[in-house]
């Protein structure tokens, strides 16, 4: 018994510890991509808020985008984020869109529509406004004495410089995977148009973008067009009709609430056109908000009935917009647009954390709320 002990004492001394197996790495899952469409309002310079939300939103790299419907300086965000997209991905469209609105800057740096001394003294985002300036106040009574064809006979349009060479529009014509829409108003039919297609070119983004107290009527196959604003701002039909992505997120530059009644002449004027501008989105907002509805309240399955779901998603700007009036559309100081820039990445990765989650399953926006 001693040397079977023995021999199992060796053979103890012989074996060799058995390290524990290393834990295996933790898995990490890619983040899953979803696709949506995108509306993207106008509102001249305030279209830089634009601007900061699709740079946010190609930052993050979760959302595909398959549909893009744009109004006036909604259009020319979409024009280049489609394009970026198409020819160098999110980098490349986010690179487009600094060079499009650096562009504008320069080309307005040297210009009378500057925010004078007076206006930088009322603090906050009101600085920004061009309210006190004398050249603003002298445009403003000449637009309601003149018309841009006895003041801009020639019909020059500064934005025609500003996009020249940004985009190939070929590119835009040809592209079946990211789709751009383009509203704008037939002055003599009193209609919508929405440019799409091999009907895009750099006339139809002057077109949508033609305020018609500052501009000529952009003219396209013998029909004179002003901005879409008018009939769409933007039109939301398209993404339903020529996409099939389920989720449109709307990027709202025209606030729909004001807090309180404006008393002021410029004011009034001012809310009437906010009113007017977001009119039009209104009803087709409240249109989707209905079918959802009634397929939701009688348990309706929307592909029996003939219709998709779709999921509405909304990117506001915060109270740090509350305070520019009109004349701030007309401000494209790089000081204020890179401000604007900044307010819209803001506000889409506020979205982003909240509402992310909901995209392809739920509106996160209610449109009744902004209905009612």
């Amino acid at each position: 018994m001693d040397g079977s002990a023995g021999d199992v004492a060796k053979r103890r001394r012989r074996a060799t510890p058995v390290s524990p197996a290393p834990a295996a790495p933790p898995v990490t899952e890619a983040p899953a991509r979803r696709t949506l469409n995108l509306a993207l309002q106008g509102g001249g310079s305030h279209g830089a808020f634009t601007w900061g939300v699709l740079d946010r939103l190609l930052e993050d790299g979760r959302l595909d985008v398959e549909g893009i419907s744009g109004t006036s300086a909604g259009a020319v965000n979409g024009a280049l984020l489609a394009y970026g997209l198409l020819t160098g991905g999110a980098e490349g469209a986010r690179a487009l869109l600094h060079r499009l609105w650096r562009r504008m800057a320069k080309s307005s740096a040297t210009g009378p529509l500057q925010p004078t001394w007076l206006d930088w003294m009322t603090g906050g985002a009101g600085r920004r406004n061009l309210d006190h300036s004398p050249i603003y106040a002298g445009l403003d009574m000449m637009v309601r004495m003149m018309s841009p064809y006895q003041f801009n006979p020639l019909g020059l349009n500064p934005m025609r410089d500003v996009l020249d060479g940004l985009i190939d529009f070929d590119v835009l014509r040809r592209s079946d995977t990211v789709r751009l829409f383009v509203s704008a108003t037939n002055v003599n039919r009193g209609q919508l148009r929405v440019f799409k297609g091999a009907d895009l070119s750099i006339e139809a983004l002057l077109a949508s973008a033609c305020v018609p107290i500052l501009f000529q009527a952009v003219e396209i196959e013998g029909e004179p067009y002003w901005d879409g604003g008018y009939m769409g701002n933007p039109t939301l039909y398209p993404l339903l009709h020529d996409c099939t992505a389920t989720d449109i997120l709307v990027v709202q530059v025209t606030p729909l609430q004001r807090p309180a009644v404006p008393t002021a002449p410029s004011a009034i004027v001012d809310r009437m056109s906010e009113i007017g501008f977001n009119a039009t989105l209104l009803r087709e907002l409240k249109s989707l908000e209905l079918v959802n509805r009634l397929c939701a309240d009688h348990g309706i399955d929307p592909a029996e009935a003939g219709v998709r779901p779709v999921y509405l998603h909304l990117v506001e700007p915060g109270p740090g917009m509350a305070d520019l009036g009109v004349s701030s559309k007309l401000n494209a100081d790089w000081g204020f647009l890179t401000e604007l820039r900044d307010m819209g990445r803001a506000a889409a990765g506020d979205w982003l954390t909240r509402c992310y989650g909901q995209v392809g399953r739920e509106s996160s926006f209610a449109a009744g709320r902004a209905i009612i």
